[in-house]
């Protein structure tokens, strides 16, 4: 968050503050809420644009074929029409073909063969904003409220933690003093609460600034070490956490929502390449025992974070020009050799279970 005023102010105290600032953004939210459920319910009405399949409450368990543990690929169908905004699934082996969609609507989705993470613009007369857990079946297992648009997502691969972002003041990345509240939870277990609250280290000196902001989360094979994006003055850097100590280290600059490969060998993250006129970035990834970074010769602006098809392979989300509801998942090797190639039409906020 900005302003001089809660400069000396604790993470705690802050989330306090947000809380209060979203109790007044639910009460004022009947405007938008009423606009993007008109919006919202327009994109469903036309028949869909792809192929599917329906599988009903099958949530993230359904794939095309009679296989539920299949290697598969979950995101949000964008093609307009029937099934707008729901979670789909298309085989690993087959990302073009048919897909499968659930009856679950989320606006940002995550998930590994035991669980979804569905982060939720809950539309109505007055808007509201949550992250749920659920079972492969779709069913609640938790909730938790959110105080803005929903933002970034993710489940370690274990299944036994989840996180997630949501801005504050609904605005993005691209918005100059924006704000973000990122949590760490355990799925059968205590809350980590705000990353605000752990101690951020740049440079061996640590950051208390009143407009610092965490978010992106990645997790690692060791359940108290992960990686995300930290903000402050202007600056991003990617920082390595600890849950045990709570602290967060800088150990990288320019660095936004990071992704751990699945052998946790590299990271991809986005990388800002342009401010002018706005913020816009491209996918890099780091090889973390050599430090050797390669860009990706992406030439589209990726607001995404980076999901992993293979250890040698990156996938993400990409805005279509012609349509801001709409979106595809592209795929490009690691090591930048050749360009990026479209994955699934359609789509957005991918998740691989292999």
């Amino acid at each position: 968050m900005t302003g001089s005023g809660t400069a000396g102010l604790t993470g705690r105290t802050r989330w306090v503050l947000v809380s209060a600032a979203a109790v007044l953004l639910f009460g004022g939210a009947a405007i938008f809420g009423i606009g993007a459920f008109a919006d919202y319910q327009g994109q469903q009405a036309q028949s869909s644009e792809v192929v599917t399949a329906e599988a009903g409450s099958a949530g993230i368990a359904a794939v095309a074929g009679s296989d539920a543990d299949a290697p598969r690929i979950v995101f949000r169908n964008t093609a307009l029409g029937e099934g707008y905004g729901v979670v789909a699934a298309v085989p690993l082996t087959d990302p073009s073909g048919p897909r499968v969609l659930s009856d679950v609507s989320c606006d940002r989705v995550y998930a590994t063969n035991t669980y979804e993470m569905c982060l939720r613009v809950n539309r109505g007369v007055v808007t509201t904003f949550t992250a749920d857990l659920l079972d492969a079946r779709g069913a609640l297992v938790k909730s938790w409220p959110l105080p803005g648009i929903p933002s970034r997502t993710r489940i370690s691969a274990d299944s036994e933690l989840v996180s997630f972002s949501a801005f504050i003041t609904g605005e993005t990345y691209a918005s100059v003093g924006f704000a973000i509240n990122t949590q760490i939870a355990e799925v059968d277990g205590a809350d980590s609460g705000t990353l605000e609250d752990f101690a951020l280290t740049v440079a061996g000196s640590r950051v208390t600034a009143a407009d610092r902001n965490i978010w992106g989360v990645t997790f690692t094979s060791d359940p108290n070490v992960f990686y995300a994006t930290a903000d402050s003055g202007g600056r991003t850097w990617l920082v390595q956490g600890d849950r045990a100590a709570r602290t967060l280290v800088a150990v990288r600059d320019g660095v936004e929502c990071p992704s751990v490969s699945p052998d946790g060998t590299h990271l991809a993250y986005k990388k800002v390449v342009s401010t002018t006129p706005t913020t816009t970035w491209t996918v890099a990834v780091l090889d973390l025992a050599t430090n050797e970074e390669v860009v990706l010769p992406e030439p589209s602006n990726v607001d995404d974070q980076v999901e992993w098809l293979d250890d040698s392979t990156v996938i993400y989300g990409v805005l279509r020009a012609d349509d801001s509801g709409d979106s595809d998942v592209w795929a490009a090797p690691r090591d930048g050799s050749s360009a990026p190639r479209l994955l699934i039409e359609h789509a957005w906020s991918p998740a691989v279970i292999r």
